[in-house]
């Protein structure tokens, strides 16, 4: 009972903005508007399942690594299904963020900046998989939304000879670069603007301020160059182009 009761104040405060959520956009008249709610309830399920799950594995390497495959295949194919789903776009999206997130984890664990324990991994893994994700959704998303309002800019490249890769070239690097814009602007006001959950939650935790901020600096920075590698690798894949493409 005083479990319920502890999280009752928890639970009103979800419904009520939940309902606020759907209350606006159904008001705006937007399409989907009820998917944020649903999102929430989604979320807040998954994170109570994983909540009860993790005590268990959080010290078990191989536990850690079948979470973290378990992450980055939902990720993986949350991102495909943004753009367009196929087997060959998923590949594509899943080869793509693993090239990112490999790399990344590769720098942080192998210089030692962070220690290479499973709990560690499991945190800075699935931080660095969530954004990817993200990152690699929106590059997708603008390189076609791109494409397809710039065709004729496209088609006149093609038609001078232009290979499919160098007529949208432009909208390739606009698509990289729109696609970082969140994370470029969330890195270059942590402290100012927000205080990022990795760094109050190490505080939470028991560690020094310091050191919390040690490791957000290493967190954010392997955000940025995790996107970066999947952003680019990403839109390299899709850029042959040759006809006009459906909208995501």
């Amino acid at each position: 009972m005083s479990v319920i009761a502890s999280l009752l104040p928890t639970l009103v405060a979800v419904a009520v903005l939940a309902a606020l959520t759907v209350g606006i956009l159904w008001g705006a008249r937007t399409p989907s508007y009820l998917s944020p709610a649903l999102a929430i309830l989604r979320g807040a399920a998954q994170l109570a399942v994983i909540s009860l799950v993790l005590g268990g594995i959080i010290t078990n390497p191989l536990w850690v690594g079948a979470a973290l495959l378990v992450m980055f295949t939902v990720a993986s194919v949350t991102a495909a299904r943004r753009l367009t789903w196929s087997c060959r776009g998923f590949a594509l999206v899943a080869a793509t963020m693993a090239a990112g997130i490999l790399v990344t984890l590769g720098v942080v664990f192998g210089t030692g900046a962070i220690e290479f324990s499973p709990r560690y991994v499991l945190a800075v893994g699935g931080i660095v998989i969530g954004n990817s994700m993200t990152i690699a959704t929106l590059a997708g998303r603008r390189f076609f939304e791109a494409v397809v309002e710039q065709w004729d800019q496209v088609e006149g490249w093609l038609a001078l000879g232009a290979t499919p890769r160098q007529a949208t070239l432009l909208q390739a690097r606009q698509a990289v670069h729109s696609a970082l814009i969140p994370s470029t602007d969330q890195t270059k006001t942590t402290g100012l603007v927000t205080l990022p959950g990795a760094f109050v939650g190490a505080i939470f935790g028991g560690a020094s301020p310091l050191e919390a901020g040690r490791f957000q600096v290493v967190v954010l920075a392997s955000i940025m160059a995790a996107g970066s590698i999947t952003a680019v690798a990403l839109i390299r894949s899709l850029g042959s182009v040759k006809v006009r493409p459906a909208a995501p």
